[in-house]
């Protein structure tokens, strides 16, 4: 999270309008708070909004503390309170704020500090604001488990929101879907090529079982491990990924095209690998620097290969691939995870440069 709270203190190239990211991110959510009142005001919204009057919010709650609004309509309430702004952005936003509110409430519930409403609402709000602001991909589920560590960790919503949106500058492709592909597709390419160099015989075996294209494993790269490791483990490896993974180049991989990004300058090759972390010193050297082979990519693979007698002795179907592989949830060591992931990719490097 280091890396994280170092981002939140540069200028993003979209606040064109405020002095500050801070005050940029108080300007989105009064945008928000024009069209829906709720934002704001210490409570979550859980239920669709479908009524031609979404200035007025039903007070009554539910059983988990969060607002009811099925009087509320997406397509009305902020005619003349944003100039120029697209009509359909605005239905499908408020369209989606009740989807984050559900979310909301099943998020981190072992958690103490969730307990409270309106630490609940700071998420929502900050998930909120982030759909509003990145339309093109909006908000999908999973976004939730990415976005929590860093409303808990950060005091102010505004910083937790720039955490968050820096992280979706490299994690948001993960989460574009349509009716004919997945965000982690080419990574679930890249994990079957993976396994069938290092272990033809397991790859072989899920592959008879129909499940070739890896699909068990959509969650574990969507969004980074958050439920197969403890919450502290989860942010313990997060460290350890964005730490070996580390280029002094990469920030300006995520920047807008054509913006002037805060990046560390250019170096020459042989600077750039003693300045890598371990992980992408390896890429960086071989050539392989693409995303797809991201390190949340092997280690994958090593849950894969620390489960191999299990696969192929026990799973006679996919139903029994999703039980064994669930059976490491909440049980994994991060740093242990990390080794093997590394001995895997240089397993897979050794195999390759042999063929």
């Amino acid at each position: 999270m280091l890396r994280f709270l170092r981002m939140v203190t540069w200028t993003s190239p979209k606040c064109s309008v405020a002095s500050n990211v801070g005050e940029q991110y108080g300007v989105w959510k009064a945008e928000c708070q024009k069209m829906v009142p709720l934002i704001g005001s210490g409570r979550v919204l859980t239920a669709p909004i479908n009524n031609d009057n979404d200035q007025q919010l039903n007070s009554d709650k539910g059983c988990n503390g969060a607002v009811s609004t099925s009087s509320l309509h997406p397509s009305t309430g902020h005619e003349g309170l944003l100039d120029n702004t697209d009509e359909k952005k605005v239905k499908n936003w408020k369209l989606m704020l009740h989807q984050i509110g559900l979310d909301v409430v099943r998020t981190d519930r072992a958690l103490a500090f969730y307990e409270s409403e309106i630490n609940q609402a700071k998420l929502w709000e900050v998930l909120a604001v982030y759909a509003w602001v990145d339309s093109d991909i909006g908000y999908v589920q999973g976004m939730n488990d990415i976005c929590s560590p860093m409303v808990i960790l950060l005091e102010h919503e505004a910083d937790a929101f720039w955490c968050f949106e820096r992280a979706m500058r490299r994690l948001r492709e993960n989460f574009r879907c349509t009716t004919s592909s997945i965000g982690v597709q080419s990574q679930l390419g890249t994990l079957s090529t993976i396994i069938k160099t290092i272990d033809p015989q397991l790859h072989q075996h899920l592959d008879d079982l129909d499940g070739g294209e890896y699909l068990f494993a959509f969650r574990m790269l969507m969004v980074l491990f958050r439920r197969e490791f403890s919450f502290i483990d989860a942010l313990y490896l997060w460290e350890l990924i964005w730490a070996m993974e580390y280029n002094p180049n990469i920030f300006s991989m995520y920047e807008e095209e054509g913006a002037v990004a805060e990046t560390a300058p250019k170096v020459n090759e042989k600077l750039l690998i003693k300045q890598c972390g371990k992980f992408e010193k390896e890429k960086v050297k071989t050539g392989h620097v693409d995303n797809e082979s991201a390190l949340a990519v092997f280690l994958v693979a090593s849950v894969l290969e620390t489960k191999n007698k299990a696969l192929l002795k026990e799973a006679k179907g996919l139903d029994d691939v999703v039980k064994i592989l669930g059976e490491t949830t909440g049980k994994l060591d991060a740093k242990k995870a990390c080794k093997a992931a590394l001995k895997v990719h240089k397993k897979y490097l050794n195999k390759t440069k042999q063929s």
